[in-house]
């Protein structure tokens, strides 16, 4: 719980904080492990040096495993065979390091072995800056479309790629056709028929969706099956979400009809996505001084999301960073929560932007605020989060939720339901029921003691989600998302 301000860490090489080093770990099994090896007498050659960090690691067999980490990204190599990322290596290392020149010595040299892996993942992050200035192929990786997938280099044909997405526009269309047709039949025989019927018609269409390739309205059509097991007023939210779908299939087979923002907003919600290289190669990019405001990982059985929340010191901007990876691994992008980072983003075309990329990371920082200054960022009250919400919805129909840091605000359980309430505006704004069985709503509740804090998360039609909360007194700070409380 002890974690620390953000004048704790900065990419500048100040040792990070062991809750920041645990909300990188991929599961609990990992973070129970980690904190077992971070012992000295587990690690021979450890040091640390400007953004690497790196030691042998004592193990089974008759070689000890070479750990190093580049802390920018992170990034993280280990020669042990786990699968997982990263980790539990690399893990006990990092918080070694947590612990101060005792722990992990700094101001070496590395080692030839990680000097070579470091070399190596400079040389690839120069050569895709490098691509991306080209407008050359894209990354496969942090905030990426089909992370993981690296993509091979070569200079594509733009006749090539313009007849592929003309082809792809098509299937797509053919998959909104369908779903309509699937929407239609729905109504018509009314929406107790979805009860009775399961997920096998559903199942069907989603599969149809999938081969239309667009994992936007699979997703949809996948909310759509689970409303009838929902609990009680089911009707009602299905109608919802159909009427939230027919207006998505609409939006695209009518793309021209829409205006440029609103025409991003609808590809994006089908599955259409700019690639990374492309995106910072014509976006314009904003650099500010982002704060880490939270994190939140989750799964579809297919795939792991991170979901990264930034917001600007100066702009005031909001931004969201995406990663993937396969069941069971970390994705690479792991900025832990409190981080201030010196970089540029490049917003995502939308009506409303929210989702953005990673560009230059600049290497001069002003000077962090002292740990004793205080550490919760600037909030706003239930009512200006409310307005926020809804204007954000405005501009984008189908949007879920819009990210918000509430300030002075006191959680309140009730049998109703969890609600923070705002003693200024005298209104009170109810918790998602999806988060009715997170543990960190009593942590939250602790935090408190009975008074205000500030708290960051999603502000939607179902609720507030609350993500990370700053303490009222002195500097500790909770990342609900990193103690497993995701939705």
């Amino acid at each position: 719980m002890g974690a620390r301000t953000v004048a704790d860490m900065n990419p500048q090489g100040e040792r990070w904080t062991a809750e920041q080093v645990l909300a990188l770990a991929p599961d609990a099994t990992s973070r129970t492990a980690g904190g077992k090896l971070a012992a000295a007498g587990t690690w021979s050659g450890a040091g640390a040096h400007g953004q690497a960090v790196w030691g042998l690691c004592s193990g089974s067999g008759s070689k000890p495993y070479q750990t190093v980490v580049d802390l920018n990204g992170p990034g993280y190599r280990c020669s042990c065979p786990s699968r997982k990322f990263p980790c539990k290596h690399a893990l006990g290392l990092l918080l070694l390091w947590t612990s101060g020149e005792g722990g992990v010595p700094g101001g070496g040299e590395p080692p030839e072995w990680a000097e070579q892996w470091l070399g190596d993942r400079r040389e690839r992050a120069e050569k895709l800056a490098a691509a991306a200035l080209d407008g050359g192929p894209g990354r496969g990786g942090e905030t990426g479309d089909g992370a993981g997938r690296g993509e091979s280099g070569g200079t594509a044909d733009p006749e090539a790629a313009r007849r592929r997405a003309e082809r792809r526009a098509q299937r797509i269309a053919a998959g909104a056709t369908e779903l309509e047709r699937r929407l239609a039949d729905l109504l018509r025989d009314g929406l107790a028929s979805a009860d009775r019927a399961g997920y096998g018609a559903w199942d069907e269409t989603a599969a149809r969706m999938v081969d239309a390739q667009a994992p936007g309205l699979e997703t949809r059509v996948r909310e759509l099956a689970a409303i009838p097991s929902s609990g009680p007023g089911w009707p009602a939210r299905l109608l919802e979400e159909c009427a939230l779908a027919h207006l998505l299939n609409q939006g695209f087979l009518h793309l021209d009809r829409l205006p440029e923002k609103l025409a991003a907003t609808t590809r994006t919600r089908v599955g259409l996505t700019t690639p990374v290289a492309e995106l910072l190669a014509t976006g314009e990019p904003v650099r500010d001084r982002w704060l880490v405001l939270g994190r939140q990982d989750g799964t579809d059985g297919r795939l792991t999301t991170r979901r990264i929340w930034l917001r600007g010191e100066r702009t005031h901007r909001m931004a969201l960073l995406l990663s993937f990876s396969a069941p069971g691994q970390s994705p690479e992008l792991a900025l832990p929560t409190g981080l201030v980072l010196d970089a540029d983003l490049t917003y995502y075309p939308a009506a409303r932007p929210l989702r953005a990329a990673i560009g230059t990371r600049h290497g001069e920082l002003p000077p962090a605020p002292s740990p004793t200054s205080p550490s919760a960022p600037e909030g706003c009250d239930v009512d200006t989060a409310l307005a926020g919400y809804g204007a954000a919805l405005g501009e984008d129909p189908w949007l879920d939720g819009w990210p918000v840091v509430l300030a002075d605000v006191v959680p309140v359980p009730g049998d109703g339901g969890w609600q923070l309430a705002d003693e200024r505006s005298r209104s009170a704004l109810p918790v998602d029921p999806r988060c009715a069985g997170r543990t960190d709503l009593w942590q939250l509740m602790a935090i408190s003691g009975g008074g205000p804090v500030t708290v960051f998360g999603e502000c939607g039609h179902r609720g507030f989600s609350p993500l990370t909360a700053w303490d009222p007194t002195p500097v500790p700070l909770i990342d609900t998302a990193a103690q497993g409380g995701t939705r």
